[in-house]
C-alpha cells in the first residue's frame, strides 16, 4: 500500500452537543507529499545522465574492442578478456553497490563512482602492457556497476507519486536507449575521430552529470555506522559467485563449455558460492538481497520477467548485427541505422508509454501482454531471412520494437517497485539491477553457445547433403567455379539458417514469458492512486 497517499484516522464518539468532525483527531500526520521542485528536476537529471554513461561506456568499448585490440596488437583470445573482466567485475559490483550507496549517502557515492569511472577510463589508452590494461578495464567495471542502481533508488526516494512511472521511464530509457547508441557511437569513433574516444567519450557527460547531482540532489547524513554491521559473509561469497558465473558465460563459446576444465571451476565454484551467498542473505540482519521480498507475486514475476525480457532485447539486438556483419560484411557504421532506428524514437515512446501506464483503468498486465506479443511477432518474421537480406529487410522488425520494449519494461518496473516502501528501495534496487546485467551476460553466452551449436549442426547437414548427392555436389562445384566459392556459399547457408533459428528462440522465450502473464502477477495501481495494489 502507498503509505505517501494514506492516513491513518481514529474517531471516538463525541460528546453531547458536538458533531463527530469536531472531535475526529488524527493519531497520525498525514505525511507530507515529495514534491519535484526545479533544483531536485536537475539532481534527478544528473542521476538519468550518470546512469547513461555508465551504460554507454559498457556498450561502446565492447562494440569497438577489436578495434582497440588492434591498436594494442593483442590476440583474439586475449581480447576478449578484456571485456569479460570489465562484465564480471560490473555485475558483481551491482549487488552490493546499495548498500554503499546508503552508508556514504547516494549523492556521495554516485559522484565518486562517475569520477572514478571517468579517471580509469581516461588512463586506459595509455595502459604501457595488456595486463596494466585488464587491472584498468577491472577498476572501471567497478566502478560503473555503482552507479545505475542509484538511480532506482532515487527516484523511489524522492519522485512524488504522480510522476514517479516517468522517473522510471528515464531508467528505461538507460536501459534501452543506452544500448541502442552502442553501435552508432562505436562507429563514430573508430571510423571518423580517433580509437580513444572510445574511452574517453564519457569525459564531458561525467563532468555535467557530477556537476547536476551535486547542485540538485538534497544533501543526506552519512551512516558510517553501518560500516559496523557490514555483511562479511554475504560479500566475500557472492562477488566471486557473481563474477565467477559471468566469467564462465562469456568464455564459455570460446573454450567450449563443459569441456573445459576451467568453465567447470568457474560454473561450479561460482554455483556452489552463490547458494552460500543466499543461503546466509536470507538470516542475515543486513543483507545485500532481502529475499524474503520474492513471497509478492508482482516482485518475483518482474525479475523472472526482466530475465527474458533483457534476453529477448539482447537478442533481438544482435541477430541482425551479427548476420549482416557475416553475410554482408558490414561494419558497425552500415548496422548503425539499425539500432537509430529504435534508439531516436524511444524518446518519445517511453513516456508515451509512462503516461498510459499511469491511468487508473489500464491493466500492466495488458499493456506487457501486448508487448511481449509484439516481441513474438518480430521473432517469427525473422525467423523467414534468407541470405538476400539487407539492412532494409530488418527496418520493419525493428520499428516493432519501438512499441515493445517500452511496454515491456515499463510494466515490468511498474510490478516490480509499486507499492514498496521506501526503506525497501536499495534491496528492490539491487536486485533488479543485478538480474538485469547478469540476464545480459546469460543471453550473450545463450546466443553465442547456441549459435556456435547449430552452425556446426546446419553446416554437417548441408555438407552431408552434398556428399550424398553426387550429381547436385558436381554440379554445384561447376557453378560455383571451385570447392572454395562452394565453401563460402555452405557457411553462408548455415548462417542464415542459425540466425532463424535463434530467432526461434527468442520466440519461445517471448511465448514463455506471454503465458506467465494471466498466472502470476496480480493487478496493481499507479502510485499516485489511493487504491492499495496487491502485492500477494
Amino acid at each position: 500500500m502507498n503509505t505517501a497517499n494514506t492516513s491513518t484516522v481514529e474517531t471516538q464518539d463525541p460528546p453531547v452537543g458536538q458533531s463527530s468532525e469536531a472531535v475526529a483527531t488524527p493519531l497520525q500526520p498525514k505525511p507530507a507529499q515529495a514534491v519535484l521542485s526545479r533544483r531536485l528536476a536537475i539532481g534527478l537529471i544528473g542521476m538519468l545522465l550518470a546512469s547513461l554513461l555508465a551504460i554507454l561506456n559498457e556498450q561502446v568499448t565492447a562494440l569497438a574492442m577489436t578495434d582497440v585490440q588492434g591498436v594494442f596488437s593483442i590476440g583474439h583470445d586475449d581480447g576478449t578478456w578484456l571485456t569479460t573482466l570489465f562484465e564480471a567485475a560490473n555485475v558483481a559490483t551491482m549487488v552490493f553497490a546499495p548498500w554503499f550507496g546508503i552508508t556514504f549517502t547516494l549523492k556521495r557515492f554516485t559522484i565518486g563512482a562517475v569520477i572514478a569511472t571517468m579517471f580509469f577510463g581516461f588512463l586506459c589508452p595509455f595502459a604501457p602492457n595488456l595486463f596494466t590494461l585488464y587491472a584498468l578495464r577491472v577498476l572501471q567495471g567497478i566502478a560503473g556497476g555503482c552507479i545505475p542502481p542509484m538511480l532506482i533508488i532515487v527516484a523511489l526516494r524522492y519522485l512524488p507519486p504522480e510522476v514517479k512511472l516517468y522517473g522510471l521511464a528515464g531508467y528505461a530509457l538507460t536501459a534501452t536507449f543506452g544500448p541502442a547508441l552502442g553501435a552508432p557511437l562505436a562507429a563514430l569513433w573508430t571510423e571518423y575521430v580517433s580509437w580513444q574516444m572510445v574511452f574517453w567519450q564519457i569525459v564531458p557527460l561525467g563532468v555535467l552529470s557530477c556537476v547536476a547531482i551535486q547542485q540538485g540532489l538534497p544533501p543526506d547524513p552519512l551512516k558510517l555506522e553501518r560500516l559496523g554491521s557490514f555483511n562479511w559473509t554475504g560479500f566475500l561469497t557472492g562477488f566471486p559467485a557473481v563474477a565467477m558465473v559471468v566469467i564462465g558465460l562469456l568464455q564459455g563459446d570460446r573454450l567450449d563449455w563443459l569441456n573445459s576444465g576451467f568453465i567447470r571451476v568457474m560454473f561450479g565454484g561460482g554455483t556452489l558460492l552463490f547458494v552460500t551467498f543466499l543461503v546466509n542473505e536470507w538470516f542475515a540482519p543486513v543483507p545485500f538481497f532481502k529475499l524474503q521480498m520474492l513471497s509478492r507475486r508482482n516482485f518475483s514475476h518482474g525479475l523472472l520477467t526482466l530475465t527474458g525480457a533483457v534476453i529477448l532485447l539482447v537478442g533481438v539486438a544482435a541477430i541482425p548485427g551479427q548476420f549482416l556483419a557475416r553475410i554482408h560484411t558490414y561494419r558497425p557504421l552500415q548496422t548503425s541505422p539499425l539500432s537509430l532506428l529504435v534508439a531516436i524514437p524511444l524518446l518519445i515512446a517511453l513516456p508515451a508509454t509512462a503516461a498510459v501506464l499511469n491511468l487508473k483503468r489500464v491493466d500492466c498486465r495488458w499493456v506487457m501482454a501486448i508487448g511481449l506479443s509484439l516481441m513474438v511477432t518480430t521473432c517469427l518474421m525473422g525467423s523467414f531471412m534468407t541470405s538476400e537480406w539487407v539492412r532494409e529487410n530488418f527496418y520493419f522488425l525493428q520499428s516493432l520494437q519501438i512499441v515493445a520494449q517500452p511496454m515491456l519494461i515499463m510494466a515490468i518496473l511498474m510490478g516490480v517497485t509499486t507499492g514498496l516502501p521506501p526503506t525497501e528501495g536499495p534491496f528492490a534496487s539491487a536486485m533488479f539491477n543485478s538480474v538485469k546485467t547478469f540476464s545480459a551476460a546469460l543471453a550473450t553466452g545463450l546466443i553465442e553457445g547456441l549459435g556456435t551449436a547449430r552452425e556446426h549442426f546446419h553446416s554437417h547437414v548441408l555438407v552431408d547433403h552434398l556428399g550424398n548427392n553426387a550429381l547436385i555436389a558436381s554440379q554445384s562445384i561447376d557453378a560455383a567455379h571451385g570447392l572454395g566459392e562452394l565453401a563460402h556459399r555452405v557457411h553462408e547457408q548455415a548462417v542464415v539458417l542459425t540466425s532463424a533459428d535463434l530467432y526461434r528462440v527468442m520466440a519461445g522465450v517471448a511465448v514463455a514469458l506471454l503465458l506467465l502473464v494471466p498466472v502470476l502477477p496480480v493487478r496493481i495501481y499507479p502510485p499516485w492512486t489511493t487504491t492499495p495494489p496487491s502485492s500477494h
